[in-house]
């Protein structure tokens, strides 16, 4: 079914049945019946990209992500794409795969094809977002804040979330902290680490250990630990994934978790595949809130004026099983 039979079917032209159906100029109030009663009539589904296209929109919006074999992601897309579709538009999806210096390029790939983009966790460098903001198609920062620039941001509060983690430890008694760190490009990371910092007012010392975003970057850091970092007696690890690839390390080493050695996670990850999570002391922001309120705002600053400060979803402490005081 084509907006031709729709034509024939209400004695109009094609045209007039495309500016009907896509509101792109003023028609005869009796013509636009005619159209909508053979419409209906025919049971005729239009294109809602084409439409887009006719009112100089693509009916989509781009989101970039660093990982998406990272379970954290998913979770965000789910509630990004069910946001989206309450506002009739689809969704591109695209992945850097943890390079940063793809990012922008990537970025403006999605700005060439979509109304909006969310960058999700992005790692490129103030410059770059900067200059991304200058183009024409709006843009949201999704857990990742620029300080000075107009676009808008929608965060997880990572440095609340880990202040929690530190007065957990400190409660405890812990004094001495490893943190097996994230990308160092990542603004996640360096709120984590900003907390750390603050925590030393309280007597909490810790020490950042490189390590990534994988269980396999967690077990490696853990196994290449030596013994000038055997007075620690907790570890808090970038995310759930690393924090289980420590507790496996911890395992080979014969150290016992939480008996020896506290450890604690971030993120709340579901990981069908693990049997540890449903133990993990972590900590955790809502993703499906986190991708809801990005889309609303993405779609606040394309179809309106807009000025909002930064929002930050707050984090949640879960007590589990990996977290107990220090050894005697």
């Amino acid at each position: 079914m084509t907006i031709r039979d729709v034509g024939a079917a209400a004695g109009v032209s094609t045209s007039t049945v495309s500016r009907v159906l896509n509101g792109t100029a003023k028609v005869d109030a009796s013509l636009v019946r005619r159209v909508q009663d053979a419409v209906a009539d025919l049971g005729y589904r239009p294109n809602a990209a084409a439409q887009g296209l006719a009112r100089g929109e693509a009916g989509a919006i781009g989101v970039l992500v660093p990982d998406l074999a990272n379970p954290y992601f998913p979770d965000v897309l789910k509630a990004v794409s069910r946001a989206a579709r309450g506002y009739g538009r689809r969704v591109m999806i695209m992945e850097s795969d943890e390079d940063a210096a793809s990012e922008y390029d990537l970025a403006l790939d999605l700005m060439r094809s979509c109304d909006g983009v969310l960058l999700c966790s992005t790692r490129m460098d103030r410059a770059s977002l900067a200059e991304l903001a200058l183009h024409s198609r709006p843009m949201v920062l999704v857990n990742r804040m620029a300080p000075g620039l107009s676009t808008p941001s929608v965060s997880v509060d990572f440095y609340g979330g880990m202040a929690l983690v530190c007065g957990h430890l400190t409660q405890l008694g812990h004094r001495r902290v490893l943190y097996l760190s994230g990308p160092e490009t990542s603004w996640a990371n360096a709120e984590r680490i900003r907390a750390f910092d603050a925590a030393a007012a309280f007597g909490l010392r810790v020490t950042v250990v490189p390590c990534g975003t994988t269980s396999r970057h967690g077990h490696q850091a853990v196994a290449a630990l030596t013994e000038h970092d055997s007075d620690a007696t907790a570890i808090v690890a970038y995310n759930d994934l690393v924090a289980l690839g420590a507790m496996a390390a911890l395992e080979e080493r014969g150290v016992t978790v939480p008996t020896e050695m506290s450890v604690i996670g971030c993120d709340d990850l579901a990981l069908d595949s693990q049997p540890s999570p449903g133990r993990l002391t972590t900590v955790s922001g809502a993703r499906n809130q986190l991708g809801k309120t990005a889309v609303e705002t993405l779609e606040l600053l394309m179809t309106s004026e807009f000025d909002r400060e930064p929002t930050l979803i707050p984090m949640n402490l879960i007590l589990r099983d990996t977290s107990a005081p220090p050894p005697a």
